[in-house]
């Protein structure tokens, strides 16, 4: 009945990609979880028909990922979708789960535990608030975990960076900035830990710093452009007066 609902109504797709299942009880959940709807507005954020179980579901995932991206909510999808356009820059495969570190604990619990025999070379965890996911990634893997505080809540954010990055001696967190752009450097820090054991990779960061440093040069060619001619156009106004 909802395949033929999707026929009819474009916004609803069918997620036919199969959960990696940490344990049975996650498997059977994603059974009941199958079918999706977009966001009408384009951002393509997926969410579950089944609000129950909306912090189980899969959004999405690259074949053979080395990367785990976790979203403690399917509303944190707008911050990290920055992280996967960085990682399809560099060809870093990932999968993306939204996995709440309060409301679906114990999932979060199975899947740090079963992270790395699942091929699995290093997590990035982004939540809001309290933000104790990537927390409780680090706490049940051997794994690096790299957290993103997402702005939401009265305190826009500051509340989530305290959160991520004030862990316990001996369980590290690698926190970056608040947002979008920790998204991104998440993603960049991933990418450096990988290439550590991959040379390719190596070479895309080499490459990936020359272009940062050839958009600074660009950016203070146009502003000295920028102030010259507005010295230009001063000049005259100045000298007849």
């Amino acid at each position: 009945l909802p395949a033929r609902n999707a026929m009819r109504n474009p916004n609803i797709i069918l997620i036919c990609k199969k959960y990696a299942p940490c344990t049975p009880q996650l498997d059977a959940i994603a059974l009941e979880v199958t079918f999706y709807w977009t966001d009408t507005d384009g951002r393509g954020i997926l969410r579950c028909l089944k609000p129950f179980s909306r912090e189980l579901i899969m959004s999405g995932k690259v074949s053979n990922p080395q990367v785990g991206l976790v979203l403690g909510s399917d509303s944190d999808w707008h911050v990290m979708r920055e992280a996967t356009k960085v990682l399809d820059d560099f060809g870093v495969g990932y999968e993306v789960n939204v996995i709440s570190a309060h409301r679906s604990p114990q999932a979060a619990h199975d899947y740090a535990c079963s992270a790395s025999e699942r091929g699995l070379k290093v997590i990035v965890a982004a939540a809001g608030m309290a933000a104790h996911l990537a927390g409780a990634m680090a706490a049940n893997t051997t794994l690096p975990v790299i957290g993103v505080p997402v702005a939401s809540g009265a305190l826009g954010g500051i509340d989530a960076l305290l959160a991520t990055v004030q862990m316990p001696p001996g369980v590290p967190v690698a926190t970056v900035a608040i947002g979008v752009p920790g998204a991104r450097n998440a993603a960049v820090l991933a990418v450096q830990i990988l290439a550590l054991a991959d040379p390719g990779l190596g070479k895309k960061l080499d490459e990936h710093k020359k272009a940062l440093a050839e958009k600074v040069a660009q950016r203070s060619k146009k502003l000295a452009e920028k102030i010259a001619n507005k010295q230009d156009e001063e000049t005259p106004g100045e000298t007849g007066g």
